[in-house]
């Protein structure tokens, strides 16, 4: 479980093709390789991946096809920069909202629109998570915990503080670029429970 309060901003260092339909991903995190030992979750861009070794502040993570195949993960190239966060534990504030790290859809950056302080940035919503996305609720873009602006059928709209614009990849994505979402697990869950009852 995670918080999407991103701690560090890592960097891609290689990704080794493993001949079976994955790759063994090494990414540079200094402060999420701090205390990581192997087989510790450690989210990547918002996807919930297992340590498979750490050494002098890089990890590696086998990624499965999969979750190539339903993330962005599968168009990372050495050097991209990643939005990363450890796993919460019991004793963690939780600062932005409960964070499974699995990722439901991919959307793109629609528009950027900047302002004094801030940024509107719209996203494209796919069709079949658009139903657990509500104005003022919680999103996961990218592993960053952001609350909902605005809505419609396709897309939504998000504030970006400076804060987040400066210590996450969202600051620099540029418009057509591919992001993860993760939709707010208690949506999923209500709408599972009511189904039972009809």
């Amino acid at each position: 479980m995670f918080t999407g309060i991103i701690e560090e901003l890592g960097t891609v260092v290689r990704l080794t093709d493993t001949g079976a339909d994955s790759v063994l991903l090494a990414v540079r995190g200094p402060v999420v390789t701090s205390d990581a030992r192997h087989g510790d979750s450690i989210a990547v861009n918002g996807v919930c991946l297992t340590v498979v070794d750490s050494a002098d502040g890089v990890f590696t993570a086998d990624v499965m096809g999969e979750t190539l195949r339903r993330s962005s993960l599968g168009v990372l190239r050495p050097d991209d920069p990643v939005n990363l966060e450890r796993a919460a534990t019991l004793g963690s504030r939780l600062g932005g909202h409960l964070v499974q790290g699995h990722v439901d859809g991919v959307g793109e950056i629609l528009s950027r629109e900047p302002a004094e302080q801030w940024e509107t940035v719209r996203f494209a919503l796919p069709t079949e998570i658009a139903r657990y996305v509500v104005e003022k609720g919680s999103i996961t873009v990218d592993g960053v915990s952001l609350t909902v602006t605005e809505v419609t059928d396709d897309s939504f709209s998000v504030g970006l503080i400076p804060t987040t614009l400066k210590l996450t990849t969202l600051g620099h994505k540029q418009v057509g670029d591919p992001v993860n979402l993760e939709v707010d697990v208690l949506a999923k869950y209500v709408e599972r429970l009511l189904g039972d009852r009809r």
